[in-house]
């Protein structure tokens, strides 16, 4: 994936933005306090205020880090020019399972986006990559670890720009 664009709707772009600035600000100062006051309880060896501490510093500034990695090669795809005649990132897709006749709706975005309990697919996923480019009623065949999965698009709509 090296030299690849981090592709985010403009969405995701400022919830990462969000999350940024909240660990930075925030999250910081917290495990700073945090640490100072384990220090303040005298042997650092066997402190496990401090030890559960630093290990929450560590994992902030990784977070920091990998957004920032992110970020700073980021494509982000206007709502408002898309398409909806075929399926690409930025479209909230309804879809209709055939082999349950139940509904579906996802929402494609970018890899850095997935949340799959939120409904959002990232289209480099196998559901991601079987819609783009395909348009209303058109079947696709998921090949998924239970088996495959059939769908009709029954819906395209462009994504909420909130």
């Amino acid at each position: 994936m090296e030299g690849k664009n981090n592709i985010l709707t403009r969405k995701g772009l400022q919830t990462l933005e969000d999350e940024l600035q909240v660990l930075k600000v925030e999250r910081r100062r917290e495990v700073a306090q945090k640490i100072k006051e384990a220090r303040e309880q005298g042997d650092l060896s066997e402190n496990a205020e401090y030890d559960a501490a630093r290990d929450e510093q560590r994992d902030i500034e990784a977070r920091i880090a990998e957004i920032e990695k992110i970020l700073k090669d980021v494509e982000v795809v206007d709502v408002d020019e898309i398409n909806i005649n075929s399926i690409n990132i930025g479209c909230t897709v309804t879809l209709l399972n055939l082999g349950n006749d139940t509904e579906k709706v996802i929402r494609l975005v970018g890899s850095s986006e997935t949340n799959s309990l939120a409904g959002n697919i990232s289209i480099e996923a196998p559901l991601g990559q079987a819609l783009v480019g395909r348009g209303i009623d058109d079947e696709v065949t998921v090949h998924a670890p239970v088996g495959d999965i059939r769908y009709r698009i029954m819906m395209i709509e462009k994504t909420d720009r909130a």
